[in-house]
């Protein structure tokens, strides 16, 4: 019986950042290669890789807002320069880290004229807002501006109910995942037995949002 020799790479594996990059003022790209591979590794790796970083990795997202003084999600309020829709697709793009589990409360109470920033969320001391510049409103007249927020920290992604609850908030669209967009390529290299994979992974990440 011939048994045959089965070649062991001794190369060490090598995980290196080859390209890195600011896209806007909360997104970062990064571009990664891990090599050497034993040919058919690579498409076994980037199934794992992609899952657990679209999938598993936490994010905290501000998930529902309340205000008794807002009829329905498209409405405008006097003195309001945005809709309500709009306030709430801001309030989407806040950009927060915490170290929280579950849910807890924040709170935004201003007077106008004003423009109303990420700055002006009160919100506890577990809970770091990465950017206070992000616009929510602009209040061009002297009134009060009260809302109620819901924080959350959780996985993957959650899509809002279709209507607001009885007491008067709204649930907003949750992208909890702090990497937003994954992908990958392969290239081999060698000659026969020998032939290797070198896997290059592509990020796509928010900024310090987890």
């Amino acid at each position: 019986m011939v048994r045959e020799k089965i070649r062991v790479s001794t190369q060490t594996l090598q995980w290196k950042c080859v390209e890195s990059r600011t896209d806007s003022k909360h997104l970062y790209y990064g571009r990664f290669i891990l090599s050497p591979l034993i040919k058919g590794q690579a498409d076994t790796i980037s199934i794992a890789m992609r899952r657990a970083l679209l999938g598993e990795i936490e994010g905290t997202c501000i998930t529902r807002a309340k205000s008794e003084k807002i009829p329905h999600e498209y409405s405008t309020l006097v003195g309001i320069q945005e809709s309500v829709h709009e306030i709430l697709m801001n309030l989407k793009e806040i950009v927060l880290r915490s170290n929280l589990y579950g849910t807890c409360d924040a709170s935004i109470c201003v007077r106008g004229p004003k423009c109303v920033t990420a700055q002006d969320i009160i919100s506890p001391p577990s809970v770091k807002i990465i950017d206070n510049t992000q616009h929510i409103a602009s209040l061009t007249e002297p009134i009060d501006l009260c809302i109620g927020l819901q924080l959350e920290r959780n996985r993957g992604y959650r899509i809002k109910t279709p209507k607001n609850f009885q007491d008067g908030s709204y649930p907003i669209d949750a992208v909890f995942m702090p990497v937003r967009n994954v992908n990958h390529s392969i290239h081999s290299y060698g000659n026969g037995n020998e032939k290797k994979d070198t896997f290059s992974r592509n990020m796509d990440k928010w900024k310090f949002n987890s």
